[in-house]
């Protein structure tokens, strides 16, 4: 985990995120909470509910949509929102810095992957990106009312199941994922397995309609929760 010098640092640097994207917004919230309260185990008035098992799926499991060590991510753009750490170390940064929220859920995480034949460090990494493991959320929700849930979906797309971190949103939203995933394989049959993968996430965040070309999956969504795929995997996931 990061040291109390850098958490010094990186406070004093949190000013000079822009406002401009909504991600770097939440980065630079989650940040604020991190270094505010470092000792947390609770999401507003929600407290851990998922335990650890101690019986966990091989670390080698990598679904049926390709194996995520393999592909190539080049981490969080360093271009948006003036990041204090982007490419694969800012990606690192603040996949490290979610990984105490997500570890309570790592069973569950696993058992919906299995479900559905995804790698569940590729679900955590979503996690990680759209809600930080719930940390930023207020009872489920984003802050502008629209997103809900550990995986963010939009109310005005989706219905949102369950509780925002039960396990029947996580396989509603990893069912999601893997739909856009199918669609972009139906839609671009000679693609490799990576780019149908990334099309996949990219479909899940802007729909499959508005990936057209391969330009549409170099994104920083994509390229971030790749690199902190890599990185959960490497965790445990």
């Amino acid at each position: 985990m990061l040291s109390f010098a850098l958490f010094g640092g990186l406070f004093a640097l949190i000013g000079v995120i822009s406002g401009d994207s909504s991600n770097s917004a939440s980065e630079a919230r989650h940040m604020k909470r991190i270094l505010l309260k470092p000792d947390s185990t609770s999401r507003g008035s929600h407290t851990f509910t998922h335990s650890m098992n101690s019986r966990l799926h091989p670390p080698l499991y990598h679904g049926c949509y390709g194996d995520i060590t393999t592909m190539e991510a080049s981490g969080a753009s360093c271009d948006i929102g003036k990041l204090i750490n982007c490419g694969i170390p800012g990606s690192e940064m603040f996949a490290d810095m979610d990984l105490r929220a997500l570890k309570p859920y790592q069973t569950l995480i696993k058992e919906v992957g299995l479900r559905h034949c995804v790698d569940p460090a590729l679900i955590a990494a979503i996690i990680s990106r759209l809600s930080h493991g719930g940390t930023v959320l207020l009872d489920g929700w984003d802050h502008t009312g629209n997103k809900f849930g550990l995986m963010q979906l939009d109310k005005n797309i989706h219905q949102p199941a369950a509780t925002w971190d039960s396990k029947e949103h996580l396989l509603q939203a990893v069912g999601i994922l893997t739909d856009r995933i199918k669609a972009i394989q139906k839609k671009f049959p000679s693609w490799s397995e990576a780019q149908h993968l990334k099309g996949g996430l990219s479909a899940f965040k802007s729909g499959a309609e508005a990936v057209a070309t391969l330009k549409d999956i170099d994104t920083d969504f994509v390229n971030d929760t790749m690199a902190r795929a890599k990185f959960f995997k490497r965790h445990g996931f």
